[in-house]
C-alpha cells in the first residue's frame, strides 16, 4: 500500500515561496500518479497539480500555472510543489495524494486518489 509523507508547509509573508515535499512509499518499480490539493477551513477541496511518475508529465490547473511548479526527484521517491509569489488566498492546508492505477490519462487533479498524505499547513501572511 501506497504511504505519502508531506513536509515543508509553514508560514511566509505574501510574495515568498515554499516548497512542499511528499515523499512516496509502497510501490517501488511502478508507477504512480501523484496529486497536490488544497483545503481551506470552510471551503472545499480543491486540485493544484498532479504529475504521473513514470514520464514526469505534470498538469497544474489553469490560474496556478504561473506560480505552482510539480515536480519530481525519482532517487528520493519524492514529489515536490514549488510555490512562488504566495498570497493570502493560498493558505490552507496542503495535501498530497497518490494512485497506482490511474496510469497517464487517467492522472490529473480531477481523478479519485486512493492514497492521501496527511497535509502540511501553509499560512501566508500580508
Amino acid at each position: 500500500q501506497v504511504q505519502l509523507v508531506e513536509s515543508g508547509g509553514g508560514s511566509v509573508q505574501a510574495g515568498g515561496s515554499l516548497r512542499l515535499s511528499c515523499a512516496a512509499s509502497g510501490y517501488t518499480g511502478r508507477s504512480l500518479c501523484v496529486g497536490w490539493f488544497r483545503q481551506a477551513p470552510g471551503e472545499e477541496r480543491e486540485g493544484v497539480a498532479a504529475i504521473y511518475t513514470e514520464s514526469g508529465t505534470t498538469y497544474t490547473v489553469g490560474d496556478l500555472k504561473g506560480r505552482f511548479t510539480i515536480s519530481q526527484d525519482n532517487a528520493k521517491n519524492t514529489v515536490y510543489l514549488q510555490m512562488n509569489s504566495l498570497q493570502s488566498d493560498d493558505s490552507a492546508m496542503y495535501y498530497c495524494a497518490a494512485d497506482l492505477d490511474l496510469g497517464l490519462l487517467g492522472c490529473g487533479t480531477r481523478a479519485d486518489f486512493r492514497y492521501w498524505g496527511q497535509g502540511t499547513q501553509v499560512t501566508v501572511s500580508s
